[in-house]
């Protein structure tokens, strides 16, 4: 669901055994519905049953039911939830609101064991809270992502910067080179002219030239494969130094990783426990939860079955025990058949409870203990796979190296090879030249070396104007690689501050909306509750990191009108609860709940006089289409008039 539905529609809910429900069907108009009622009147049932319909798994199924179901129609948009006990567990099938309830769990499930109420009434990390919708590894990933990249972009551009003046230096050398070239054609011209004179005066063997003639072409050919070989060596050479650069860093790297690493099976053997375990607190809290629906249902004469039960079985012993079933402070025990004061069953459902709420806490404990140790496996995980692939790199550079060194050792015997055989040609030249006509042939001696220097300087412009072309091509990139830049930087600027900014939001969100609250609810001497961002250094796994936590402020007046800072401790049961409900309205805002889920559901206000709960129903009911709360008649009766009513489910 991509945004809330429109605020003029009625929300229309039909529910069979959710909670206490057997079966009812609710229609919700926007704005403020107040359910009104006793305790134990399934009001809370009802507010599970419109948390199931919109996505959430945190409602229960009838104690004596098999399956349930919940159906929310809104407009002409209908939205269907089932609830089936399978063995000791209860799955949940159908097409709900919601495909992902977390937010609203957090922020607009306002029930009494809502995350964000019960975090500031114990106190909890803040912070963390506000913080988990948001995959903080995700981001950090993607960080590390663009910085990788960037790095990349700013070695290319940097390179690029380098050939700036590298063009002119080349347009200087081509110049240069053809200048030479023009110099030495005009010097075989000259000797091409002499030559002609000498073979005009001279008769010469024809054969004797000819030898002379393939003599010095040989000669030219064995010197130009030299320079080859030479070149090649040189650039083998460079290969080689690059390729071991990069070997010392990768060692340097790898030398930072132990051979040794812990295989994770005991960090996923302590996982494994502690999930056993929290799927225990899940079932021992779903058990309890079970036992104190049924007892309130109980409490509340709703199952008229066990009453008649309960009323045969006493008609021969006491007489007439309907007057007993209708007293207001006993009632007939439903698992023993006496009479006992009502008092006496509300403790016993107020300690199962409190007994519920600690199993909630421990199972809240363990989570956090396995989040720990799943990312110490991911960040071994992560190690071992570095590990992997440097030994991979370092072993392909080895093979890489003695490829190159094994081809420079062939270039070198070349290299040998050519000299002998050129100090060879160049003998016989000689022997050639000391003839009667070593003067003619030292003229084509001169014009073959001419020639060869020639071919040797034409080669060389052809690389200076091919190097040129590479660079005015790479020069070409440099303006897309800037914008690219650019963008990662803009990408990189955003991601570093979206955490941050989140933050601020949420704790200006609570820090407006807490001064608002107090100043119209009114506490006598409580003056400003504010939420302080700081940084502390957290150990995170094995490492220890600077985080950022939420510290609360809390400021009260003396009766002599000093001001002091009091702590969370000291908070009334009514201030703490007004605190938890404010702090989840701010993540309902930072997050942007109210364009995703139309319901804000409160539940548990009593803490709350009736005059501040009419008050803050007012004030949180500004930012939701429907906002939904369960209240006792004597709360009821204190919100407007205007608002609509449910008195019976």
């Amino acid at each position: 669901m991509s945004s809330a539905q429109s605020t003029e529609k009625t929300a229309r809910l039909h529910v069979e055994n959710i909670g206490g429900i057997s079966e009812t069907t609710v229609e919700l108009e926007p704005g403020v519905t107040a359910l009104s009622g006793r305790n134990a009147t399934n009001r809370t049932s009802l507010l599970q049953a419109i948390m199931a319909a919109l996505g959430s798994d945190r409602a229960s199924l009838k104690g004596d039911a098999k399956e349930g179901s919940v159906t929310l129609t809104i407009g002409d948009r209908t939205y269907s939830r089932t609830l089936k006990r399978r063995g000791d567990t209860v799955v949940t099938e159908g097409d709900p609101y919601l495909e992902d309830s977390t937010l609203a769990d957090l922020f607009a499930f306002l029930l009494e064991t809502n995350e964000a109420r019960q975090a500031v009434a114990r106190g909890d990390d803040l912070r963390e809270l506000i913080m988990r919708p948001i995959d903080t590894d995700a981001i950090q990933a993607e960080v590390e992502q663009l910085e990788t990249e960037k790095r990349q972009l700013d070695r290319k551009i940097d390179d690029l910067d380098s050939l700036d003046g590298r063009l002119p230096e080349l347009e200087q050398r081509r110049t240069e080179l053809k200048s030479q070239i023009q110099e030495k054609r005009d010097e075989l011209e000259e000797k091409e002219r002499e030559i002609e004179e000498a073979d005009a005066n001279i008769e010469q063997s024809r054969e004797d030239r000819a030898e002379l003639e393939d003599k010095l072409d040989e000669l030219k050919s064995a010197r130009s494969d030299l320079e080859d070989v030479r070149y090649d060596l040189d650039a083998e050479a460079e290969s080689i130094e690059a390729l071991e650069d990069e070997q010392e860093e990768l060692r340097e790297e790898r030398a930072e990783i132990p051979d040794e690493l812990d295989d994770g099976t005991a960090i996923q053997s302590e996982i494994s426990d502690l999930r056993d375990r929290m799927q225990t607190l899940d079932s021992t809290v779903n058990e309890l939860q079970t036992v104190i629906q049924f007892n309130e249902d109980m409490l509340e004469g709703t199952s008229a079955d066990v009453a008649e039960a309960l009323r045969d079985g006493q008609e021969h012993d006491h007489g007439s025990v309907t007057d007993a079933l209708v007293e207001s402070d006993t009632v007939v025990c439903w698992t023993c058949g006496t009479n006992v004061e009502t008092s006496q069953i509300e403790a016993t459902i107020d300690r199962l409870r409190d007994l519920r709420r600690e199993k909630l806490d421990r199972r809240n404990d363990v989570r956090s203990r396995i989040d720990e140790l799943e990312d110490e496996r991911a960040e071994l995980d992560s190690m071992r796979r570095r590990r992997e692939k440097l030994d991979d790199r370092i072993a392909s550079i080895e093979d890489e190296l003695d490829r190159r060194q094994n081809r420079r050792e062939e270039l070198k015997s070349r290299r040998t090879e050519l000299s002998e055989s050129i100090e060879d040609l160049e003998s016989e030249v000689e022997e050639l030249e000391e003839r009667d006509y070593g003067d003619v042939l030292e003229l084509h001696r001169e014009a073959n070396q001419l020639e060869f220097e020639i071919g040797r300087l034409e080669s060389e412009v052809e690389d200076v104007e091919s190097e040129m072309e590479e660079v005015e091509s790479r020069l070409d990139e440099r303006d897309d690689l800037e914008e690219r830049r650019e963008e990662i930087s803009e990408q990189l600027g955003e991601l570093r501050t979206r955490i941050e900014r989140i933050e601020r939001e949420a704790i200006e969100q609570f820090n407006t909306h807490m001064e608002t609250v107090l100043d119209i609810l009114d506490y006598a001497n409580l003056d400003r509750i504010w939420i302080e961002r700081t940084e502390k250094t957290v150990r995170e796994g094995r490492r220890k990191v600077d985080k950022s936590v939420f510290d609360m402020h809390i400021i009260r007046s003396s009766e002599s009108g000093a001001s002091y800072e009091d702590t969370i401790d000291h908070l009334s049961e009514s201030e703490r609860e007004v605190t938890g409900l404010v702090f989840a309205l701010a993540g309902y805002l930072v997050h942007d709940v109210h364009e995703t889920v139309p319901f804000m559901l409160l539940d548990s206000l009593e803490a709350i006089d009736s005059e501040r709960i009419a008050q803050l129903i007012d004030y949180i009911s500004d930012h939701a289409d429907y906002t939904v709360a369960a209240l006792l008649p004597e709360d009821a009766a204190a919100v407007s008039d205007q608002y609509e009513r449910v008195t019976e489910i």
